[in-house]
């Protein structure tokens, strides 16, 4: 694995010009192909790492109804939809804000089955209207799962511990689970006597970490000291196992507070035992941002990054809201900061764009769709390009067009002299060919029949399968 290598870059790969941005919608962007290979590669990986834990990956409608899902979005995340009226009904289309209100609808309505427990994965991008200064994108990649049915503390660690090794399978490994219950700051501002609205505002501010307005809501309400300390102190609580001791004391034995300082306690255990103990970091003032969670939660943060990489819980009420209520569990990380923090390898480490590039003069074009396609059932990367102009410059035009493709290896087919079932092959072009525009290149070439050469593909991506 690489290690982790926080670098200020976008996924587009490069930075964009004034007159470019211009040209795309604000907090869009295009990802350009060696930062896709790149991109898809890490999601590639997230998704086969969620699969050995036998989730099942699920494709999600980019639009859906707003009275549908409204059920699954807090008011607050609805008014940063992207709304527009479908033409055919009238009714009212949002682009997808939020994949797990969408798994919840979706799994409430039958239509994953009966079976459970159910085990979700998605690869998806969700859409919000965003500030341009919030430092995000309003198209969020996101790869995430879902754990749907069961209700106990091992169902918890299991979703925290697959969102753990999915983060070392990519390569992160100095990065923090922040990890806390709702459950014990919701109870803390139900016992102050919070109004219903002062609670709501409360909770807000204590999702941001905003202690100053937290502090405005408590005195606005005019909140007894000894319960305001005790919320004041709650956001600030963040450790390993003295954080839990000190929940203890403020919970004083009311049960409200010490059920869910009592289940995080076990995950975490459960965590630690796992081996994950240096992940781990116990925060009572945890609190995510949307309203539908309702137990254990968490957050991901690196070093580098000024805001989370992702995170999930909890939110055993909100396929409820869809009609068929059912305990659930899950977890989202968000793509591009991922990108921007993990480190790939340098350009000139990365294996050849190509595996062969197979070249023919105009004249045996049928040879040349011919060879490649044999090649690529090897299942080998094959670009074939006809070369035009006379035979003697053939094999110098193939050798250029290896080089700009980044070919690991040239294939010439229908030279003068050569039968149909043999083939000119010159490999590591940048080694074997230190000066491409002069000399001659047959020297760098060997002749062989074609059924070898396919016999070495097919063994060449065997061996190299085995490897990885």
């Amino acid at each position: 694995m690489v290690s982790a290598s926080p670098k200020p870059r976008s996924s587009s790969g490069q930075a964009a010009s004034p007159r470019e941005r211009s040209l795309v919608p604000v907090g869009m962007a295009t990802i350009l192909p060696h930062a896709a290979k790149q991109v898809r590669r890490l999601e590639e990986e997230l998704l086969d790492q969620v699969n050995r834990w036998g989730y099942d990956e699920i494709i999600l409608p980019t639009f859906e109804y707003l009275d549908v899902l409204a059920p699954g979005l807090e008011p607050e995340l609805i008014e940063h939809c992207y709304q527009f009226v479908d033409r055919t009904t009238g009714r009212t289309l949002l682009l997808r804000p939020d994949a797990t209100a969408q798994i919840a609808r979706t799994v409430a309505m039958g239509l994953t089955g009966e079976s459970l427990p159910l085990r979700l994965s998605y690869r998806t991008s969700v859409f919000r209207y965003e500030q341009e200064h919030a430092g995000r994108g309003r198209e969020i990649f996101q790869v995430g799962a879902e754990l749907i049915g069961l209700d106990d503390v091992t169902s918890d660690s299991e979703v925290i511990g697959v969102m753990i090794e999915c983060l070392h399978r990519i390569g992160l490994q100095s990065f923090k689970v922040s990890l806390g219950h709702v459950g014990f700051i919701k109870g803390l501002l139900l016992r102050s006597g919070l109004s219903a609205q002062g609670q709501k505002l409360a909770e807000q501010a204590a999702a941001r970490k905003d202690l100053p307005r937290l502090e405005e809501v408590l005195a606005s309400e005019r909140i007894a000291k000894t319960a305001a300390r005790a919320i004041r102190e709650a956001p600030e609580l963040y450790g390993q196992e003295e954080v839990l001791a000190r929940g203890r004391v403020l919970a004083a034995g009311d049960p409200a507070l010490t059920t869910p300082l009592e289940r995080l306690t076990q995950v975490y255990r459960v965590l630690c035992e796992a081996g994950h103990r240096d992940s781990l970091l116990l925060d009572l003032g945890e609190f995510r941002g949307f309203d539908y969670y309702d137990g254990v939660v968490f957050d991901v943060f690196a070093e580098g990054i000024g805001a989370e990489l992702g995170g999930g819980g909890r939110y055993d009420h909100l396929i409820g809201r869809f009609g068929r209520p059912l305990p659930s569990t899950g977890f989202g990380l968000d793509v591009d900061r991922l990108f921007r923090t993990v480190a790939f390898p340098d350009e000139t480490s990365i294996s050849a764009r190509v595996d062969y590039l197979v070249a023919a003069p105009g004249r045996a074009t049928r040879l040349l769709t011919d060879v490649a396609a044999q090649l690529r059932l090897t299942r080998s990367r094959v670009v074939q390009r006809t070369i035009k102009g006379s035979d003697v410059g053939l094999l110098s035009g193939a050798v250029e067009a290896g080089l700009a493709q980044q070919a690991a290896a040239v294939v010439v087919v229908g030279a003068p002299g050569m039968g149909h079932e043999d083939v000119l092959v010159i490999e590591s072009l940048k080694t074997h060919v230190p000066d491409r525009r002069s000399g001659d290149l047959s020297r760098f070439s060997k002749k062989m029949a074609l059924a070898d050469l396919v016999a070495t593909a097919r063994r060449s991506r065997r061996q190299g399968k085995e490897r990885s």
